[in-house]
């Protein structure tokens, strides 16, 4: 009827989750990010991870840290595990003839993706992430991730958790990121290397994946740290990072 509804800019949206028991990222995971690098394609999933203090809402500000001065942006595509499990499996093709069916995806008559319908029961949904990320600190602390990836505000996530009934094909979404209005991101989640099934059953291999945790899939090629000259954020940027399907979210710096 419309008699509830507020203005728009007299509420604050907060993040989808605020306190997950764990905030699990990938490094390397788009083909386009590791060849900007110069990067091998790792044989494995590389793992680190934030901490939930780091979650901010989708337009809420980024605080740059007097600790760094190389604060990069990073959008992702989020996974939210809806179900709990421990050493999930992926589903081996059936198929007499593996290497003629199209990565990520194995299929069978009629047509239904295999790998998804196994380890995709385990995710109850998605949103998208900035993971923000202070290339100083990153490259520091024998070059463990964890400092430069956890500062407060570093994990924008929103503007809703959308389930994964309304998502057309996880794998095939257009994910980009613009800072002032200059597209910086632009790429697709085909561009992933390990799929979600893939990177579910990794995962929990090491750790039981419970509801509410939250795993970041990587980013795609077009991060500051790798232009040339780099480029970081400064006070007063706006940072929006959008995937198609799920939304958009947009953080000022400060």
């Amino acid at each position: 009827s419309g008699q509830f509804r507020v203005p728009r800019d007299g509420v604050r949206l907060l993040a989808p989750l605020e306190d997950p028991q764990k905030l699990i990222c990938v490094g390397l995971n788009y083909r386009d990010h590791c060849s900007e690098q110069g990067a091998r394609v790792p044989t494995h999933p590389v793992i680190f991870n934030k901490f939930p203090s780091a979650i901010a809402g989708p337009f809420d500000d980024i605080v740059l840290p007097q600790e760094s001065s190389q604060v990069d942006w990073e959008v992702e595509l989020a996974a939210v595990i809806g179900k709990k499990g421990r050493h999930i499996e992926v589903t081996p093709c059936p198929c007499p003839f593996p290497a003629l069916c199209p990565p990520p995806r194995v299929y069978q008559v009629p047509f239904v993706p295999l790998q998804e319908s196994v380890a995709l029961d385990h995710v109850v949904g998605f949103t998208v992430a900035n993971d923000v990320s202070a290339r100083d600190w990153q490259m520091r602390n024998g070059r463990q991730w964890l400092l430069g990836k956890t500062f407060d505000t570093f994990c924008p996530l929103g503007p809703a958790l959308v389930t994964k009934e309304a998502v057309t094909d996880v794998h095939n979404l257009r994910i980009r990121c613009s800072v002032n209005g200059q597209v910086m991101q632009d790429s697709s989640t085909s561009q992933l290397i390990f799929p979600l099934p893939k990177l579910i059953a990794w995962v929990s291999r090491f750790v039981t994946l419970v509801p509410g945790d939250i795993l970041l899939t990587g980013t795609p090629a077009g991060v500051g740290f790798f232009r040339k000259p780099p480029v970081f954020l400064k006070h007063g940027d706006e940072v929006q990072c959008e995937i198609e399907q799920l939304g958009t979210i947009c953080n000022r710096v400060v």
